[in-house]
């Protein structure tokens, strides 16, 4: 034991001079006021060589006295003598010093300058977009109470379902009042697999506490296979600072939130893309966190699931008027005005078409997965089908 701490001590005093060497300071002793750490630790205390005998005796006559506490209003203290010419590229401590979250320092998060080094992307986004305005129906909308909702009465099934309930969670860290929030128990109670093709998708926007495994359970009663899970990041550029409210037993500060995805029936990656583009996006998005009280999720999430699924039968669930959106069928108890007429909403689809299509061009650009080794196009399961994570649309994650 006593040759361990020799050696920790040997290497405790060499790791001083160096320091020392840095700061240009005389000696070991003078390390201290240049580091503004008059107080010792109990680990210092421990680790430091024996005092003369007549220190201990002053300090045994003045132990009761209380050491003078230092304030840290920054991370520079912390920082000294490390190889940083940046005494802030320390992210997470610089959240702690400015309230400034890490992920505000990404760069080419936004739509417009994401694909600016990549112009096979940017042309195949572009085309993507053109297409699907092009086929999309008219925006309909239908104010409704989903505790009470029958979903029969919209007299179809959909390719795609959005739902974004208002989830008990928000109330206690956004700080919104304004309406109903609901529990997941009551989510889980919706029939959200009688108004779902027989392959089809759910998104589900579950928060970031327990909803992200009673999300999962929703998605099991609903009929559908967990297979992705799209991560919300929030920056705080336009208004730095900590989180107002905590989760109860919370540790850290949440600043993302969770959009799971289930998938029915068969769809496979390799052979199916007719009706499913993957690894065409990523599943991260970073914006803005929004006004505090406010239950607006990202536009990307609708960008993203376009992108992906060629089915044009669209149903968002818990939608706003600030949602409505062409190719969307919105539906929730926030809307102020209906439109919806289910007869007109089937003609849409009459003729049989209920994919978007694509172009050849938009098929030569567009990042395939590869067939298993063995087999054709069209045998066999794609690797990691959709059906077992094949959403992964992103740049450097394709799976």
């Amino acid at each position: 034991m006593s040759d361990m701490l020799r050696e920790r001590r040997e290497r405790s005093q060499k790791r001083k001079k160096l320091l020392a060497q840095t700061f240009g300071v005389s000696n070991v002793d003078e390390l201290r006021q240049a580091l503004g750490t008059t107080v010792e630790t109990p680990a210092r205390k421990f680790f430091r060589e024996e005092p003369p005998a007549e220190e201990i005796q002053e300090k045994t006559e003045n132990e009761d006295a209380a050491p003078d506490e230092l304030v840290y209003t920054d991370s520079s203290t912390f920082l000294k003598g490390t190889q940083s010419s940046n005494p802030h590229n320390d992210y997470c401590q610089h959240f702690v010093d400015t309230g400034q979250r890490p992920q505000n320092f990404i760069r080419d998060v936004g739509l417009a300058d994401r694909f600016e080094e990549y112009p096979k992307l940017r042309e195949l986004i572009k085309l993507k977009d053109d297409l699907i305005a092009q086929t999309a129906c008219p925006p309909m909308y239908l104010k409704a109470d989903l505790a009470s909702f029958d979903m029969k009465e919209l007299k179809g099934k959909f390719d795609v379902i959005l739902v974004e309930p208002p989830l008990e969670e928000y109330q206690r860290t956004m700080g919104v009042t304004n309406m109903q929030f609901w529990s997941w128990d009551q989510i889980m109670q919706l029939d959200i697999g009688e108004v779902a093709a027989a392959r089809s998708f759910v998104f589900l926007w579950c928060g970031s506490s327990e909803g992200l495994d009673m999300g999962r359970f929703c998605l099991r009663k609903w009929g559908f296979r967990r297979c992705e899970d799209i991560c919300w990041i929030r920056t705080n550029i336009n208004n730095p600072g900590h989180s107002k409210n905590l989760e109860p037993k919370a540790v850290f500060q949440r600043t993302k939130e969770h959009c799971l995805m289930g998938i029915k029936g068969t769809v496979r990656r390799s052979t199916d893309g007719d009706f499913i583009h993957a690894n065409v996006d990523i599943d991260l998005i970073i914006s803005e966190e929004p006004e505090y009280g406010s239950l607006e999720k990202p536009v990307e999430i609708f960008h993203i699931i376009e992108h992906f699924c060629l089915g044009s039968r669209r149903l968002h669930i818990f939608g706003r008027d600030s949602t409505i959106r062409p190719g969307w069928l919105t539906v929730g108890p926030e809307l102020t005005n209906s439109n919806f007429n289910a007869d007109l909403y089937a003609s849409y689809f009459a003729n049989g078409q209920v994919t978007t299509g694509c172009t050849e061009r938009i098929e030569a650009l567009r990042p395939k997965s590869p067939p298993p080794k063995g087999k054709g196009a069209s045998g066999g399961r794609g690797r990691g089908g959709a059906s077992r994570g094949g959403f992964s649309r992103g740049r450097g994650r394709g799976r």
